[in-house]
């Protein structure tokens, strides 16, 4: 895996720039929160990568700290959820507010109507706003989910994959 790149910019636009090593240009892929961070063309970056191979291509992703990374991986092993997709979420907020922000809510506790903790939900819902999709879309898929499926990683995951399909 190459999960590591230090180099000179050779190009750069709004979906990947190029880095150089040794001369060889490696071509990263990134949202446009990381783009603009990047240094400009002869200037040196260093970038953290995740390499995704498919029958038909080999694309790196590129991303300013291991964080990030951690946090597209998640993203990426969810299923309707590709390497594209992934980025796009990362163009609403950054991973690093985003986790910011679900502690926060994860700390909470909510008690509904029927006396029990369901935290869970409220979290899951929360999380999923946050991330930009429609609070209506949202509460129907979460609705959607099976009662026993307790866990706000568990629901997100979920409605995720079905959010994604949509």
């Amino acid at each position: 895996m190459i999960s590591h790149l230090e180099g000179k910019i050779l190009d750069k636009n709004d979906k990947f720039f190029v880095v150089d090593i040794n001369g060889v240009g490696y071509k990263v892929f990134s949202h446009s929160g990381i783009l603009v961070k990047i240094p400009e063309i002869g200037q040196t970056v260093k970038i953290w990568t995740h390499l995704c191979v498919r029958e038909d291509a080999m694309d790196l992703y590129g991303f300013l700290n291991n964080e990030e990374v951690d946090f597209f991986e998640t993203l990426i092993s969810i299923s309707g959820i590709g390497p594209r997709s992934a980025l796009g979420i990362f163009g609403r907020k950054t991973a690093q507010r985003l986790i910011l922000e679900l502690k926060t809510k994860l700390a909470k506790t909510v008690v509904l109507e029927k006396g029990g903790r369901f935290k869970e939900m409220g979290d899951a819902f929360e999380a999923l706003v946050s991330l930009g999709y429609k609070a209506g879309d949202v509460r129907n898929i979460l609705n959607e989910l099976p009662k026993e499926m307790e866990s706000v990683e568990d629901k997100v995951k979920a409605a995720l994959k079905k959010l994604g399909r949509g």
